[in-house]
Parts: C-alpha cells; sequence; structure tokens
C-alpha cells in the first residue's frame, strides 16, 4: 500500500524569502499527522504544494500514489486556512453542492447532512443562508463540506483558529472520528497544545526548514523532563526560599503554581524532597516537556531574536500573528 504522501526535497520561494526549504516528509496511510510552528513558518505554503494550489521551484511529490494531488481530488477533503462559503447559498445546498463536486451525491446525501448538522450543534440551520451564521458556525459547515464524501486524505490548514474551546474540543472529537473511519489526516496549527492532544506524529517548521519529525512518544522519551512544577498548600507562602534550594536553577510562576528549571547536573528526586521540606506543597511533580518546549529548545539557539517570550508568543498566538508570503 502506497504512502498517503510523500516529499522530496520541496522548495518554494516567494521572491527573496524562502517559504520552505529542501522538505522531505512521508504520511503513511491511516496517520494522523500533525504540522506544527508558528505563524509564517511554512506550514500553509507545504500544504498548498501538497495539493497543487501551489508549484514547487524544485523537488517530487506524490499524494495516495499520483504525482498530482488533482489526480486524487475526488479522494481529498480540504479545509483551508482562509475560510470561504458560498454566502448567498443555503447551508444544505451548499453541502448538497460540495459533496455532488466530489461525486458522492448518493439517495442518502440529505439524510447524512442532516446528521452531520446534528452532530456539529447546528440542528435547524440547514435553510438558513451561510451568511446568517456566525463565524464559528460557518466554520463548522465547511469542515462538514471537507468530510461530506468521506475522503480517504484530510488536510486542515489551522483548522482550529477563532473557535471557541467548546468547538475546539468538538472539532478535535470529529477530526478523531475522521482518523478511525480509516482517512489520513495532516493538520498545520500553530497552536502546540493542540497539536499534542490530537495528533500521532508531528512535524515541527521553523522558517520554512523541517526541525523534527517524529512520534509524539518518541518525543517525549528523547527530551528528559527538567522542570517540576510546585503548588504550595497555602497559596499564601513565602515562595523565595524556592529560588536558593539546591538543584533549581530558574523559578517561574506559573499560574497558582511555580514552575521550576533543574539545574543540568540535579537530580529530580532529591530537588522534590528538598523542596518539599523547604515548603509544605500541595503538589510537587515532574513536568513532562510539551511541544512548546521541544520547539523552543530546538530553535532558541539559532533565532535571531534569541528571545523565550517571543517565541512563546508566538506559538500561542491566536491568529493575529505573522501569515506566510502570499504569491
Amino acid at each position: 500500500m502506497p504512502d498517503a504522501i510523500v516529499l522530496r526535497g520541496l522548495t518554494k520561494t516567494f521572491g527573496d524569502t524562502v517559504a520552505v526549504r529542501d522538505f522531505d516528509l512521508v504520511v503513511p496511510q491511516g496517520a494522523l499527522y500533525g504540522v506544527i510552528g508558528p505563524n509564517g513558518a511554512g506550514k500553509t505554503t507545504t500544504i498548498r504544494m501538497i495539493l497543487s494550489i501551489l508549484l514547487p521551484d524544485r523537488g517530487e511529490l506524490s499524494v495516495l500514489g499520483h504525482r498530482s494531488a488533482m489526480e486524487a481530488k475526488d479522494r481529498i477533503g480540504y479545509l483551508p486556512e482562509e475560510r470561504g462559503l458560498y454566502k448567498r447559498m443555503r447551508v444544505g445546498q451548499f453541502l448538497t453542492y460540495m459533496a455532488r463536486l466530489k461525486h458522492a451525491d448518493g439517495a442518502d446525501l440529505r439524510t447524512r447532512i442532516r446528521s452531520w448538522l446534528e452532530k456539529v450543534d447546528l440542528g435547524g440551520v440547514e435553510n438558513k443562508r451561510c451568511e446568517e451564521l456566525s463565524k464559528g458556525m460557518q466554520q463548522k459547515v465547511q469542515f462538514l463540506a471537507a468530510i461530506i464524501h468521506r475522503p480517504d486524505l484530510l488536510i486542515l490548514d489551522e483548522p482550529f483558529s477563532g473557535l471557541d474551546p467548546v468547538n475546539q474540543r468538538l472539532l478535535r472529537e470529529l477530526v478523531d472520528d475522521e482518523h478511525r473511519r480509516g482517512a489520513t489526516v495532516l493538520f498545520s496549527t500553530h497552536v502546540m497544545a493542540l497539536a499534542e492532544q490530537l495528533c500521532d506524529h508531528v512535524v515541527m517548521i521553523h522558517r520554512g526548514d523541517k526541525v523534527l519529525d517524529d512520534e509524539i512518544g518518541a518525543i517525549r522519551a528523547r527530551y528528559d523532563p527538567r522542570n517540576l512544577l510546585f503548588e504550595p498548600l497555602d497559596p499564601a507562602a513565602d515562595v523565595s526560599a524556592l529560588a536558593q534550594i539546591e538543584g533549581v536553577a530558574l523559578v517561574r510562576r506559573d499560574g497558582a503554581a511555580w514552575d521550576l528549571t533543574l539545574a543540568p547536573a540535579a537530580s529530580p528526586a532529591p530537588v522534590i524532597q528538598r523542596v518539599a521540606a523547604a515548603i509544605a506543597p500541595a503538589r510537587v511533580e515532574l513536568r513532562r516537556p510539551s511541544l512548546e518546549d521541544v520547539f523552543l529548545n530546538i530553535v532558541s539557539a539559532v533565532s535571531a531574536s534569541g528571545d523565550d517570550a517571543t517565541l512563546r508568543a508566538a506559538v500561542r498566538d491566536n491568529g493575529n500573528g505573522r501569515r506566510e508570503p502570499r504569491p
């Protein structure tokens, strides 16, 4: 069985800007991959090359065994970063039209559309015009348009952008459903916490370069936990003593708790004992590195800014940050 996506040496430039550089990627059929990185990293450009919306300057690719996604377009579902509906069309008509474009207009289509709308809490909007819906509702309709034909390959570009937490969770569940059905799923996001919750395998991009390509479990195993999460039993306790504890290199506030970075040679167990002895804990535990931490660890040494806070802001941005160059 051929891999769903194979990219070899893909490069794309816009003027003097290299958006994607010598990019390799293999996505097996049935996998759930997340392409992650800050806004402007090259994620959307990569997806558009996979879909033949953009042509690479050099490199080779195959999609579902074909040299071009256009040869397998009826087997692909795509949710673009820049949302768009036929706003004057009614929701049911729009979804019917999108299904017919993909030759998926069976006798049960209307029933399936109503079922899907109920599933995303949009029951009763079938006869409303798309322009009458809120932005979040329109986004859910467009997601349904991407999966209405039961695609073999589902590509989602920043699918969670602009959604509130409740609808983010709903969309994660729908993506999981598609994956369990057997679809290969590739999605991009700059919100790394969402990728960590959802995908099996992540590909990190920074300034057009792939900096990591591995399974979530392997990434966690490779990066030893070097932080403790400490929450004092008394919220008003004086925690200044934490910075003086042997083996603690840095103390940072983290909500109601404190993040303690271990010194390079420190062993976690003795430090945990010293922390608990110094200040009565409600909780003290090893904190496994997040994908955000891993990304920062990889790129901070080569970042032009060299600013940890700037990088963290870039991977927590809600969609207002720098975008990639457009042709």
